[in-house]
């Protein structure tokens, strides 16, 4: 078995499957004067699957043109494919961002000028106005406690607190999950900072509950089985401040690839974060992943071997991988490094 077969999670991760990788694996070992048939005995595919793979193969930068009409197309060597499946993670990555943005001004658009209209006009689009800090209290209590499938929030300062010091009024989030529903909640780093935030976020963790810390999200959102969504006010602590509670599916719409988006670009919590690594980390890194091995890294970085080693071992730990290859990969994912 090749490498390319022991890290076929990975692989998997970047875009191909089981059969793509099977079809790719027996290209690199394929004759110049192989065939689609010998292809498909050799893989165990049918022939119009093993055509479908190649089809994926190409599109995903991982082979070349045959040289000629019936010659099978040449594999491209595992390096250079995984830069390129890096590249389109990288590429799909940055359109994600920028939907990200496109969504983040069309909420605020929304929510303005829906606050503006009459409550009678609001309720007759399936969008509700909740007046009030103790009406808006309520009403998410009852959203909570609905929950059949999934609990998904946005959560950000300031808060609606009863306590001096700014702290959000705690919140059974756990609830959902001892009933069987699933429950993602992204904290905006700035939300950290209150004495004793951390420790009950990890206690949360530690009942179930998925937690990210993203940077400067885009609201508050408090979003329950992907059917409704209550958008509260930016500022909590106002007593006449209101809070939309979102039923149309136009709007949702806009809602639900709001809150993945960001979710997918926050970090787990308890995970380093891309600006707690240094450029030298970036650096090896992007040697790591280019292929090289450990002395000629080290040379390229004037280092001993043993530091070199050493310091891929720590970066292995941070990003919890189990491979170089998929400490390549979560790096990439995480932002830490640019091809």
């Amino acid at each position: 078995m090749t490498s390319v077969g022991q890290d076929e999670a990975q692989w998997q991760a970047l875009g191909l499957g089981k059969e793509e990788l099977l079809v790719y694996e027996a290209l690199l070992n394929a004759a110049d004067t192989g065939s689609r048939a010998a292809l498909a005995r050799t893989t165990g595919l049918p022939p119009h699957r093993v055509a479908d793979a190649l089809g994926h193969l190409a599109e995903h930068g991982c082979t070349l043109p045959a040289p000629h009409g019936d010659a099978l197309p040449l594999a491209v060597p595992p390096a250079t494919a995984l830069r390129n499946l890096i590249h389109r993670q990288q590429a799909e990555l940055l359109r994600r961002s920028a939907e990200l943005e496109d969504l983040t001004g069309a909420v605020d658009r929304l929510a303005a000028g829906l606050l503006a209209a009459t409550t009678a006009d609001v309720r007759a689009m399936g969008i509700e106005t909740v007046r009030g800090g103790r009406a808006i209290a309520e009403r998410v209590a009852t959203m909570l406690a609905s929950a059949t499938t999934e609990v998904a929030l946005l959560d950000r300062p300031p808060y609606a607190s009863s306590q001096p010091d700014g702290m959000p009024t705690p919140l059974d989030v756990a609830a959902p999950v001892r009933r069987g529903a699933r429950v993602r909640t992204v904290v905006d780093r700035a939300g950290l900072t209150f004495s004793g935030r951390a420790r009950g976020l990890n206690d949360l963790a530690s009942q179930g509950v998925q937690i990210r810390v993203g940077k400067d999200l885009p609201t508050k959102l408090f979003m329950v089985d992907r059917r409704v969504t209550l958008l509260p006010p930016t500022d909590a602590a106002d007593p006449t401040a209101s809070a939309l509670v979102v039923g149309d599916s136009l709007l949702s719409h806009a809602l639900v690839p709001l809150f993945d988006a960001v979710w997918e670009r926050a970090v787990p919590i308890g995970a380093d974060s891309p600006d707690e690594i240094t450029d030298e980390d970036r650096e090896l890194l992007t040697l790591l992943a280019s292929g090289l091995k450990d002395e000629a890294m080290a040379r390229r970085l004037d280092l001993h071997v043993h530091t070199v080693r050493r310091r891929i071992t720590r970066l292995m730990t941070m990003l919890d991988a189990q491979t170089r290859f998929q400490a390549g990969v979560r790096a990439t994912l995480r932002g830490w490094l640019t091809l």
